[in-house]
């Protein structure tokens, strides 16, 4: 049995554990492989090339243009607060960044390549060899980036960076990151010590806040379905 709200916090405490403890949006790759790629400097960059960066507990990606100039799709919470471009082209703090992921709203941009990278090291094309998938012709990327520029919405599982990215590398719209986000969570789903502190959750705040419809079907509902799915 369970409070709805309480759910939902505890959830989010257990997702927020994972981000932490087990580094939920890391791309996936063995970090012996990570050890193996090199970093370049960008006059080695190549005009259509994708371009990687870990920043806040995920791995973010961009599309070289040419020019010192990257392309890539940046969730930023001032896009829903603010028409005055002097602002938003600032470079987009991690505060920004996240508050942007809440909020759903994101834009694909051009930054510096220094910018993008955020004071990190860059690997370049490492997808190739993690997604073994086999890339477009370089300029075919860039144009295919060039052409989405502009405002878009954000989505973790469905519109991400990654997304972006893979679109106009491959052609098609993949994201490992969000894969590992849904196996982490079908953990904590099939977790049955999870399913048996919502109930107790639940119980009590039928206990501390009455017998309502609001409280008790949900409270009954959400923990027999996780229970089944588990």
């Amino acid at each position: 049995m369970k409070n709805p709200m309480l759910e939902v916090v505890s959830l989010l405490l257990e997702k927020l554990l994972l981000i932490s403890n087990l580094k939920f949006f890391s791309s996936g790759a063995p970090a012996e492989d990570r050890a193996k790629s090199s970093f370049h400097e960008i006059n080695s960059f190549l005009r259509g090339d994708v371009l990687e960066v870990p920043r806040t507990h995920l791995t973010h990606y961009g599309i070289y243009l040419g020019d010192n100039r990257v392309a890539h799709l940046m969730p930023d919470i001032l896009l829903a607060l603010t028409d005055d471009q002097g602002l938003t082209q600032k470079v987009v703090s991690n505060k920004r960044l996240i508050l942007g992921v809440i909020g759903k709203v994101a834009s694909i941009r051009v930054d510096t390549v220094e910018d993008f990278a955020y004071g990190s090291d860059i690997l370049v094309n490492h997808l190739d060899e993690s997604l073994q998938k086999k890339a477009l012709v370089n300029e075919e990327v860039a144009r295919r980036a060039e052409k989405l520029l502009g405002m878009t919405s954000y989505s973790l599982l469905w519109n991400n960076c990654e997304h972006f990215v893979t679109y106009c590398r491959y052609g098609t719209r993949i994201s490992p990151q969000a894969d590992k986000f849904c196996e982490n969570v079908k953990i904590i789903i099939r977790d049955q010590r999870s399913v048996l502190a919502s109930a107790v959750l639940g119980l009590a705040s039928i206990v501390c806040l009455g017998m309502a419809s609001y409280t008790t079907l949900p409270a009954i509902f959400i923990p027999f379905c996780l229970w089944m799915v588990g």
